[in-house]
């Protein structure tokens, strides 16, 4: 079973095999923020730690739809969307970093790479020893997929998962009878399935609708699984600067809808 679970980095409801960078870095020009608000206050103290002075850089995987992916060399997704709303709340251009997934938490702790980690990470204990989470600004749950017309196969059979995933610790954990494979990213785990490579995957619930409903429609969910997970994003733990001036800002783009918008635009 293929466990695609990625927005958790270090079990894996799409677990990666090893760590590796990516080496596309792509970025995004933010507006500066009209309006002042506490947010941009922060922002404007100087007591955030920033890589480049007005700029905000932040470490992705765009292997994970709808929470981010790569469409003709532009990052899409409701995190990139939220990436680009919190940058311009802070007043700052926004620079987007593409990462193995499981290199972001490390990369985020290490420091000298990114200033933040969006990338659909669940926020759980092993990974608070590393860096510090924002509050979270969404919840899901896992799924496991597999081929229409594999009628045999069930959750104990064997599973897949992408590297550093919830979903990979999941399946470790719940399924003791099947033989679990990470993969670097979620595309991988989804290109393992359909070859027959893999029987199933474990992944993010709406990573797995999203995959067989666009890309993937030979394959169905066949079990959901109430975990809870809720998605944060990744500070480092020597950046309490910048980890209020994020609060202040998601607290800010909850209050004024645009966090429902972009939930509602992706999942609505």
């Amino acid at each position: 079973m293929k466990n695609m679970n990625r927005r958790e980095f270090l079990g894996t409801a799409g677990a990666f095999a090893g760590i590796m960078a990516l080496a596309g870095c792509g970025s995004t020009g933010g507006n500066t923020a009209s309006t002042t608000t506490a947010a941009s206050s922060a922002a404007a103290s100087g007591d955030m730690q920033l890589l480049t002075a007005g700029k905000l850089t932040v470490g992705t995987s765009p292997d994970f739809p709808p929470f981010e992916n790569l469409e003709n060399d532009e990052y899409v997704g409701l995190d990139m969307d939220l990436a680009k709303a919190l940058a311009d709340k802070l007043g700052l251009e926004l620079e987007l970093k593409n990462l193995q997934f499981d290199a972001i938490v490390p990369a985020v702790a290490a420091g000298g790479q990114v200033d933040l980690g969006i990338s659909g990470i669940t926020i759980e204990p092993e990974r608070e020893e590393q860096v510090d989470f924002s509050d979270p600004y969404y919840i899901d749950d896992l799924a496991v997929v597999a081929m229409k017309d594999n009628a045999d196969v069930t959750a104990d059979t064997y599973a897949d998962a992408q590297s550093g995933t919830t979903g990979e610790s999941y399946a470790q954990e719940n399924f003791p009878n099947a033989t679990t494979q990470p993969y670097g990213n979620a595309t991988d785990s989804f290109a393992a399935l359909q070859s027959g490579q893999a029987n199933a995957v474990v992944t993010n619930k709406a990573v797995g609708a999203k995959m067989v409903a666009d890309a993937y429609t030979d394959a169905q969910v066949i079990k959901e699984i109430a975990t809870g997970e809720e998605y944060g994003i990744a500070v480092n733990k020597d950046n309490g600067g910048l980890l209020s001036a994020v609060n202040d800002a998601l607290a800010e783009l909850t209050s004024d809808g645009t966090v429902d918008e972009l939930t509602n635009k992706y999942f609505g």
